[in-house]
């Protein structure tokens, strides 16, 4: 389902747009978690932080994603902790709603053995992105963000920092008007 001018953003990528410069977003990809008409929560899936996911939460170490880093998933409540797991195909979900095909939320208090038996890779956030009421509605409809379809490897990929032209692009960008842009588009 691609989002519609009224359509929820769950399961979708926010991509910021080149005029968006403001450092907590600027050339960012945020996966949307859930989007109501009370506001909207997701995840900066491109900044990854300098701390190893062994530092934090050990266990979880051996199957954390390549590079193995925790993410800082936005500015709102740094000390939150989400973390979000492949999912191979035919593997039962025991109730967990896919945020997308192959892509869930995890329980970092469930048993490590027993979850890695049921996720190919985990990718832990450290805070998140949220909007108010008709906040996102109003930042998308500013041109802020571009919308994309989202795809479990988005929030697993070893290379968080090609991931911004591989989402701008999947947004109907051409991407050869990347290779040319500044950092901040209004020295242009």
């Amino acid at each position: 389902m691609a989002p519609d001018d009224d359509g929820p953003l769950a399961g979708h990528l926010l991509v910021a747009a080149p005029s968006l410069l403001d450092p907590n977003f600027h050339r960012t990809v945020v996966l949307v978690l859930d989007h109501t008409d009370d506001g909207a929560l997701g995840l900066v899936l491109n900044r990854p932080s300098r701390t190893a996911v062994g530092e934090l939460l050990e266990p979880w170490a051996a199957v954390a994603a390549a590079p193995g880093l925790v993410h800082v998933g936005g500015p709102v409540e740094p000390t939150a902790v989400i973390a979000l797991g492949g999912v191979p195909p035919g593997v039962a979900t025991d109730g967990w709603e896919p945020i997308v095909d192959g892509l869930r939320v995890v329980d970092l208090g469930a048993d490590v053995a027993l979850a890695a038996t049921e996720l190919t890779a985990i990718r832990v956030f450290a805070g998140y992105a949220g909007w108010g009421p008709g906040q996102l509605e109003a930042e998308v409809g500013e041109d802020a963000w571009l919308t994309a379809p989202a795809m479990a490897t988005d929030a697993l990929t070893a290379d968080p920092d090609g991931l911004w032209p591989v989402a701008m692009e999947r947004a109907g960008v051409d991407p050869r008007l990347l290779t040319t842009m500044p950092e901040d588009p209004s020295m242009n």
